[in-house]
């Protein structure tokens, strides 16, 4: 479950997780504020548990909603006629009414089964663990900490190339480099016992940005797209590594970048 979204309405995927028991304590403490505080996070919130008990305590009170004595009514003022009706021909008012109490089941069902699969779906996977990870330590950039001289062409050669060789990948100055933003520095840091490559770039309008390598055998994957810590993130893999581009430039600003260095790189 991605962190809550502070100051938005809450929504009915963080309801769910919140029923669940999925949510952090911070993220519980607030859910349990916006029920006591507003009257449609309540009001949702008790539609989305029913669901939770026992099927005919959850739909009790929801039956109990349904129009029951307007159908009564309605079908009451129906005229019939001489002939009798057989099972094959139609169904009485008690199958009727039978019927719309089942569609309410029905709805509440499928309401809580596509969030519960849109939640499932959502659920980072392994590989968006590293992707937290790196958002996490580059939330921590500033300009001032790129501000160090870049080095000649020699200099940034014989960094991407001792990089590259950790990762096996061919990486020099030309395939790296994008239009507009300042390359830095590369490095080699350690994400689960493995090298991670980081290519930190300065953007003279958004500020810090990387592109991060790691080794990866989950095969070819186009590119995708995602925010953390405020940051957007274009990613995507090849057959043999994974790659993302962070950064705080626009989305779409990121994705001609990312195009850029896709288009250079030979995995």
């Amino acid at each position: 479950m991605s962190e809550l979204n502070k100051g938005q309405m809450v929504t009915d995927e963080q309801l769910t997780a919140f029923i669940d028991g999925e949510l952090d304590a911070a993220d519980r403490r607030r859910i349990e504020r916006l029920i006591a505080d507003d009257e449609r996070v309540a009001e949702r919130f008790d539609f989305l548990s029913h669901s939770a008990l026992p099927f005919k305590m959850a739909f009790e009170p929801i039956l109990a909603e349904a129009p029951a004595a307007q159908l009564e009514a309605m079908l009451a003022a129906i005229p019939t006629t001489e002939k009798p009706k057989t099972h094959a021909a139609g169904i009485g008012r008690r199958g009727f009414l039978a019927a719309v109490a089942a569609s309410f089941v029905a709805a509440i069902a499928v309401d809580r089964a596509v969030i519960g699969i849109g939640r499932r779906l959502s659920k980072p996977d392994e590989d968006s663990e590293w992707r937290a990870v790196v958002a996490e330590y580059l939330s921590l950039y500033t300009a001032d900490t790129l501000n160090a001289p870049a080095g000649d062409h020699a200099q940034q050669a014989a960094q991407l190339d001792e990089v590259g060789s950790r990762l096996r990948l061919s990486l020099a100055p030309e395939a790296i480099t994008m239009p507009g933003v300042e390359f830095k520095r590369a490095q080699i840091l350690n994400y689960d016992s493995k090298p991670l490559a980081q290519i930190a770039y300065l953007d003279p309008e958004s500020g810090p940005m990387a592109l991060c390598i790691v080794q990866s055998s989950k095969g070819a994957a186009p590119p995708d797209m995602e925010n953390r810590r405020g940051m957007n993130i274009v990613y995507w893999s090849s057959p043999t590594h994974a790659f993302m581009l962070i950064g705080h430039a626009p989305i779409d600003r990121m994705q001609q970048l990312a195009a850029d260095v896709r288009a250079h790189l030979i995995a």
